[in-house]
Parts: C-alpha cells; sequence; structure tokens
C-alpha cells in the first residue's frame, strides 16, 4: 500500500487508516470478536494506522484496539486522543495538562503498550491556553510516552499557536466530498507548516456510500439523530449528490464508497483519511478505493457536490466546541 507521511518530523502511513470509534461507540457499536477481525483485516492487507480516543465508549473502544494489536505492537502507528471530562456531559471540554497526563497514563493501560504513536488534543479548551495543553503534551513526548502530537478540528490562529510550542505532526478535521471547511484557509496553513490532514468521516458518517435514505435507520444510541445533514429533510435534499457518485461510480465499476475515498486519496495526496467500519466487509470494500483512478472528468463533476449540499453539519452544541 501506498505509504504517506504524516508531519515532517519522521511518522509515515499506509495511504488509508482505520476509524475505530464506531466499534463501541457513536453508531450503536458494534460486536467485539467482528471489530477486532476487522482490525486484523486492516493489518493483514497494510493498513498501519488505528484511530481512536478515550472517549470513545467512554474507554472500551481502547481496549478493543488494545486487545487486537496485542502481539501485533511492531508497524502500527496507534493514535488516540484526549481532552474530554470524562462521565460528564460529552460537550464539557479539559485540556488542561493535568488531564493530558491523566489521559495518557489510562490510554497507554487500556491500549497494552509503552508508547502512543500520535497523541491528539481531541478538542481545543477555551478555559485552557493551546500553549499550554501542547506544553503539557510535549512533556509527555520527553517522559516516552507519546512520540508525536497532534489536534482536532482547530482554526488556523491555534493550529499556529502550538506548532510554535511543539511541532504538530496531523490535524485531524472532517474533510470529504460534502464537507469541505478545511480547504480555505485550514489546509493551506497546515501545508505551510508541513501537517498532515487526517480526515475523519470521508465517507460523510456514511451517508456518501448510498446506503442511507431515512433516519427511520437509525439505532436510539446513533448520534446521527442529533445532526442536521440526517434529519429527513436533508436527507432527502442530500439524495441528489449521492446520485453523482453512484453516476460515477458505475463508469468505474466500483461502489460509492470507493469513489468518495478515491476522491480524497486524488484531491489531498498528502493527506490519510481514516474512513472508519466495524465489519471487514465494508473495510475491503473501502480498501478497494486505492484501485481507483478518476480522470479529471470524474474530479470535476465530483468537486461540485459541496456546493448541493443541503443542512449543517452540526448543531449549535457540537459546533462551538470546532473551531472550523
Amino acid at each position: 500500500m501506498e505509504i504517506r507521511k504524516i508531519g515532517n518530523q519522521g511518522l509515515v502511513s499506509s495511504a488509508l487508516g482505520l476509524g475505530c470509534m464506531s466499534m463501541t461507540h457513536g453508531y450503536g457499536g458494534g460486536e467485539e470478536g467482528e471489530s477486532i477481525a476487522t482490525i486484523h483485516r486492516a493489518l493483514d492487507r497494510g493498513v498501519t494506522m488505528l484511530d481512536t480516543a478515550e472517549v470513545y465508549g467512554p474507554f472500551t473502544n481502547e481496549e478493543v484496539v488494545g486487545k487486537a494489536i496485542r502481539g501485533r505492537r511492531e508497524g502500527v502507528i496507534v493514535a488516540t486522543k484526549f481532552g474530554f471530562v470524562i462521565g460528564s456531559a460529552m460537550m464539557q471540554l479539559d485540556g488542561s495538562p493535568a488531564n493530558a497526563q491523566r489521559a495518557a497514563e489510562g490510554s497507554l493501560k487500556r491500549l497494552g503498550i509503552d508508547t502512543i504513536d500520535l497523541y491528539y488534543l481531541h478538542r481545543k479548551d477555551p478555559a485552557v491556553p493551546i500553549e499550554d495543553s501542547v506544553g503539557a503534551m510535549a512533556r509527555l513526548i520527553e517522559q516516552g510516552k507519546v512520540r508525536y502530537l497532534g489536534l482536532s478540528e482547530v482554526g488556523v490562529e491555534t493550529l499556529r499557536r502550538a506548532h510554535a510550542v511543539h511541532p504538530i505532526s496531523a490535524v485531524q478535521s472532517e474533510y470529504s466530498l460534502w464537507e469541505r471547511g478545511v480547504e480555505a484557509s485550514v489546509l493551506p496553513a497546515m501545508r505551510e507548516l508541513g501537517v498532515t490532514l487526517v480526515p475523519f468521516s470521508p465517507l460523510g458518517r456514511g451517508y456518501l456510500t448510498g446506503s442511507l435514505q431515512s433516519s427511520a435507520m437509525f439505532g436510539a444510541n446513533d448520534f446521527r439523530r442529533n445532526l442536521p445533514r440526517f434529519n429527513d429533510e436533508h436527507l432527502g435534499a442530500n439524495q441528489r449528490l449521492v446520485s453523482i457518485v453512484k453516476a460515477v461510480a458505475e463508469r468505474h465499476a466500483a461502489t460509492p464508497a470507493q469513489i468518495a475515498l478515491a476522491w480524497i486519496l486524488a484531491k489531498a495526496p498528502d493527506a490519510v483519511p481514516i474512513p472508519g467500519t466495524k465489519q471487514r466487509k465494508y473495510l475491503d470494500d473501502n480498501l478497494g478505493a486505492l484501485d481507483v483512478h478518476l480522470t479529471g472528468e470524474d474530479m470535476a463533476e465530483l468537486d461540485a457536490i459541496a456546493a448541493l449540499t443541503s443542512g449543517d453539519r452540526y448543531p449549535t452544541s457540537y459546533a462551538k466546541i470546532a473551531e472550523r
């Protein structure tokens, strides 16, 4: 599999990573045995980056990843995140130095590893200067508990201030055919600083696969119920986007998911998307994107999708903790 740089500090990854969140969190969770088998399949097929977080579960996602990599640690990039107050409402943030230390030590135990390869601040805490949060993360590197640093959903000013304290290797943000917010200013700043974009939800939280037509398909614990784009009004309006993706997919004898991922791989050849899944069949489908080669005409047709998107990506309560 193609290898891509993560920052300029020496970390490299497979061109596609694996987002593990849905195995325990967000969309209702999955069956542990199949989740572990999915991680094993990913590693067997050359995927090197596994993305998790303390808050996914909470805690249980890291435990699943830890079980999956037991005896298979070599060559695996374990990426995890901190920054929420665990046990409170998910929107309560804590980017304090004390929480960075506590969270990292807990993550190491659950993952069963000695060092976290890529450690992210999950969201910037407005009550804590970013210099303090990143300074504490840098001390974790000095202690040998972390190798490289990342941020998630930050704006340009925060990124520059953080990078001045310690080199930032990656910024994780939502980026896909229907979510292009990083393109205007964040992505150019990242490229200037040598920071790699790690797009989460590159399949539009499943919507771009063409499998979602109604909110009735979401379980009681599926947080997409809270997202404006996934109410029935916008789901219906956005079917026109899916029809474009399907038309391109037909031309390439590919699936919509493969087209959505192939677009990111071509549009941002320096990014490392982390499509999430908890089942091997979807993992295999996603990895098929690596064999899809889009034409200039395809790219132009797909680029136009963002302007057609109906609905905000987050409600106000979610949007206020993301800087972009």
